[in-house]
């Protein structure tokens, strides 16, 4: 029997080979004998986002919450991972559910858990699901048009909910006055409607329904954005690029001039404008993986910083138990007071467009302040596909300390958090640790430029591969 596991979020497997209605079933039934067992109301929120058979693996799960006699409200379209938490948080439900594999290749689908709280699942929770997941789930003795004509599955119009909760969080007539100066890439993804539907003027790019994506991987890094990159300098109108993943939690974010400005630029820049602007407060937690600059900026503004391992269910525990100013990842995951502790790209790309106009800088000026406050950086990184064998040698090497140096560059401390971090001289660093999502190696390195962080993920890449 197929053993099911869960990753950073969620459990995620290619379609049609483990990622099955059978298992769907599975994973439904475990989480609803944990909903039952729990002093939770016995009701859930439930949706699925733009990939293959969503709406059928969605029906599928709500089939069995019902049979479990949960209530189950649910999207009658596609919806994004925000529209979903913010639903559960909004609803008094005991757990909110969508089918999505997020960034993943167009093969995959998945299943994310939310809490009622608006986030994800505590990892403590997710463990418990997973270890009552059967090796068979029952088929129910009702099906799902039975549950819909007897009430126990209703629907509700998620998508509005979060425009409502948009309109009322911003100043929309300063977001709206430079709304003709977004270009927006929905990646033919779950957020696809929201900013057209907040700014008619906006320009967005693959914005109609293509469930196989055009083959690409609907993560918003910048090898994955060539058409808005090449758009924005063709027009004097655009100042601002963004783009979403597959369900809308995660950002990617363009200058006024076309550049890439990636994760850990943008928490600095929230950072700025939250404390600077807004006058929040808040400790500010962060994952293994993002950029020392982040806790240089902390200590000048007097904010306490905290570490985690990889996976925004573990920066969601300290958001819902502690007062937290901002909850960020380097994969473009990030999560704000004030708003639901959630990722959600749609949002941080309104806060950074509200900022800019409210100031009257563009982005590449509102970067040159922040790094005239804790200097210029750079932070790349390779995905490397290997085979599983070398990969679990590399990480041995690893754990046994088996690299003092990367080609010239010299490991002055370790870190192990999640994954291993090398801390060479100049305040640079490599950190390699295998995806929790996807079959592949992940090396980062942060230096003082672009060029000079490649050349060490260059020569880290050449050391661990014995090249």
């Amino acid at each position: 029997m197929y053993k099911i596991k869960f990753g950073t979020d969620g459990w995620r497997d290619i379609i049609a080979e483990h990622f099955t209605t059978e298992n769907v079933r599975r994973v439904a039934y475990a989480s609803a004998e944990w909903l039952n067992s729990s002093n939770l109301p016995k009701k859930i929120v439930l949706g699925h986002d733009c990939r293959f058979a969503g709406s059928m693996f969605a029906n599928e799960a709500a089939t069995i919450f019902a049979a479990h006699d949960i209530d189950v409200v649910m999207a009658r379209n596609f919806v994004s991972t925000p529209m979903i938490s913010l639903a559960a948080n909004k609803l008094n439900v005991g757990m909110g559910i969508i089918i999505t594999a997020s960034h993943n290749p167009p093969s995959y689908n998945g299943f994310k858990i939310k809490a009622a709280y608006g986030g994800p699942a505590t990892p403590s929770t997710v463990e418990e699901i997973e270890n009552l997941i059967p090796d068979l789930a029952i088929i129910p003795e009702y099906s799902f048009d039975h549950f819909v004509s007897n009430g126990r599955i209703t629907y509700a119009d998620f998508e509005n909910m979060y425009l409502d909760h948009c309109k009322n969080s911003f100043d929309m007539e300063v977001l709206t006055s430079v709304g003709k100066n977004l270009v927006y890439d929905a990646m033919y993804g779950a957020g696809r409607n929201v900013i057209p539907a907040l700014f008619s003027d906006a320009r967005v790019l693959h914005g109609g329904n293509n469930p196989g994506f055009e083959g690409r991987a609907p993560e918003p890094i910048l090898k994955n954005l060539p058409e808005i990159s090449e758009l924005i300098p063709t027009s004097e109108a655009y100042k601002f690029g963004l783009a979403t993943d597959g369900d809308a939690d995660r950002i990617g974010f363009f200058d006024e001039k076309g550049r890439f400005v990636d994760s850990h630029h943008l928490i600095l820049l929230l950072i700025e404008y939250l404390v600077d602007f807004k006058g929040y407060s808040g400790k500010v937690v962060k994952s293994f993986s993002v950029s020392d600059k982040i806790s240089k900026l902390c200590e000048i503004k007097g904010l306490e910083t905290i570490t985690t391992k990889i996976g925004f269910k573990y920066i969601c525990e300290h958001m819902v138990t502690d007062d937290v100013l901002i909850g960020a990842e380097e994969s473009g995951g990030i999560a704000i007071k004030g708003h639901i502790p959630e990722r959600d790209g749609i949002w941080m790309g309104l806060v950074l467009m509200e900022y800019a106009a409210k100031t009257g800088k563009s982005i590449s000026q509102l970067i040159d302040d922040v790094y005239a406050k804790v200097g210029a950086f750079a932070v790349e990184r390779y995905d490397l596909h290997i085979n599983n064998e070398l990969k679990l040698s590399i990480i041995e090497n690893c754990q046994k300390n088996s690299y003092d140096s990367f080609g010239e560059y010299k490991i002055e401390r370790t870190e192990d958090i999640d994954g291993f971090k090398f801390h060479l001289s100049n305040g640079s660093w490599v950190m390699i640790r295998p995806s929790g999502t996807e079959p592949v190696l992940r090396v980062y390195a942060e230096s003082s430029d672009s060029k000079r962080a490649f050349e060490i993920l260059d020569a880290t890449k050449k050391a661990i591969l014995n090249d």
